[in-house]
């Protein structure tokens, strides 16, 4: 979806999930008459075809590497030379590796709810916050397969999810849903948002974000900051709330000392989203647009 001024500062704007689609109140934060706005449902979700939500989808041509490809694939087929890549949650993953992997195709880097999503950030989100919130994390292991509950929880869930039958692969995303709505719940004003979703829409956002998860986003855990030193010259702008449980703040403060001259503000009430980040973005938004020389 391409909105704004047709003749504004270009800009890709990259959801989260993996699986959740594209967002119309994400334009909200680029003001239209000074912006060209450019929104794509990620692979499988959306109204990308084929969706995960039905019954059997084949995701194997669904990693991270293809996502990237599709981002510069669409960047060339609208003829824009640069743009400002924006990415909230895991979409601050995916636009990390993107300009990682395309740093002469980016005029600015912002990021917001940074997360690396790498082996850590998933046993952390799976496994660890179970100390956190206890008897929730245990209603959602409770679900899975008594005897595999050690290892790799995304994966054994991904297993279930996958599963073409509706009772099996239904419950598991309810189970899934649920906790990812327990470990976003300190965002403020969050309320329990996924487990309230139609059922397809449910297994699509199971199916992606867990296929994601168990393969630590198909990429080696030190990457994104392995590869920041491409990033040096790129104006880059990360926002992250001090309460996201779900994030970790270690990661963002890893990543802005890992480029020169990042801008990284922390909102101290803020959790997975929030308003004084949501503010931020809009504040770096209009200033980047007001100092565009095109």
């Amino acid at each position: 979806m391409v909105s704004g001024n047709p003749d504004g500062k270009p800009a890709v704007l990259l959801h989260g999930g993996p699986g959740t689609g594209l967002n119309k109140n994400f334009e909200k934060m680029f003001d239209p008459s000074r912006y060209r706005i450019v929104q794509f449902d990620q692979r499988n979700c959306g109204q990308s075809t084929p969706h995960a939500g039905k019954p059997e989808v084949d995701l194997s041509t669904n990693t991270t590497q293809h996502l990237i490809d599709d981002i510069e694939a669409l960047r060339t087929s609208l003829g824009i030379d640069r743009w400002l890549v924006w990415g909230g949650s895991w979409g601050s993953t995916l636009g990390l590796a993107y300009a990682e992997a395309h740093p002469t195709s980016v005029t600015e880097l912002v990021l917001s709810i940074v997360c690396s999503t790498n082996s850590v950030d998933v046993e952390w989100a799976t496994r660890t916050m179970g100390r956190v919130f206890p008897e929730r994390w245990q209603a959602f292991v409770n679900h899975l397969p008594a005897d595999r509950r050690d290892g790799n929880l995304a994966a054994v869930i991904n297993e279930l999810l996958m599963d073409p039958d509706p009772k099996i692969h239904e419950p598991a995303a309810l189970a899934w849903c649920g906790w990812e709505d327990t470990h976003m719940s300190l965002a403020q004003g969050y309320s329990e948002g996924l487990v309230n979703e139609d059922p397809e829409f449910r297994l699509c956002y199971s199916r992606l974000v867990t296929h994601y998860w168990a393969n630590a986003s198909f990429l080696d855990d030190d990457h994104l900051i392995r590869n920041a030193p491409k990033l040096a010259g790129i104006p880059t702008y990360l926002s992250h709330g001090r309460l996201d449980i779900s994030s970790p703040m270690d990661f963002p403060v890893a990543l802005s000392e890992a480029i020169p001259g990042t801008e990284l503000f922390i909102s101290e009430r803020d959790g997975h989203g929030g308003p004084a980040m949501t503010d931020n973005t809009i504040a770096v938004a209009d200033q980047l647009a007001a100092s565009w020389d095109h």
